[in-house]
């Protein structure tokens, strides 16, 4: 009985690896599986437009997701949420990391198929970003927000960052942490967040 068992098991995972195997070489195979944020095609897509010469320390802010292999044509599912919840499947890059205290201008550039934004908020002491809960609608809760960048080719809050285009907002801050993150449904779950350090 246990012999049969053990042959029953070894059958069912020899199955599934045949079966994951066939489904990964699909995904790979299908159009547009590469598209990293790098891609100069991918790059493109959006307006391209230039933001102005931006006052004080500038930080760039790259928006990115997996694009393609999130959903059919780069969506999210019907409900808007991740399924891989915390895995990385979007990102928030920040360079430099580390500014002085004063003004302090986000320029934010959307490498992802879907639409982004930045918003600003203070990382209290002992929190790590990424820690904030979510609602039962995927976001946050935004009211201590100091600012946001959510034009596509312009400054300050909009309708989102659309593929391949940038936004930009000027700040004034003190010295601290903050979190920079995206606050569209689903997206801070998904990885979209990271630190900015103000020193004085």
């Amino acid at each position: 009985m246990t012999a049969r068992h053990d042959l029953r098991l070894a059958v069912v995972g020899v199955l599934a690896a045949l079966v994951l195997g066939i489904f990964t070489t699909l995904l790979l195979a299908a159009p547009g599986a590469f598209r990293g944020p790098a891609s100069a095609g991918r790059m493109a897509k959006g307006p391209g437009c230039a933001p102005p010469s931006l006052p004080g320390h500038v930080v760039d802010v790259t928006a990115g997701d997996m694009g393609g292999m999130m959903g059919p044509h780069g969506r999210l599912p019907q409900d808007n949420t991740p399924r891989w919840h915390g895995m990385g499947m979007m990102w928030l890059r920040a360079h430099p990391g580390t500014v002085a205290v004063g003004t302090v201008s986000l320029r934010v550039f959307n490498a992802g198929a879907l639409t982004h934004e930045v918003v600003v908020l203070p990382l209290p002491d002992g929190q790590a970003v990424g820690e904030r809960p979510s609602g039962t609608d995927g976001r946050i809760d935004e009211a201590s927000s100091l600012g946001e960048v959510s034009r596509s080719c312009g400054a300050g809050a909009g309708d989102g960052i659309i593929s391949g285009a940038t936004g930009w907002a000027t700040l004034t801050l003190t010295p601290g942490r903050y979190e920079l993150l995206c606050n569209l449904p689903g997206h801070y779950g998904a990885g979209m967040y990271t630190e900015l350090d103000v020193t004085g």
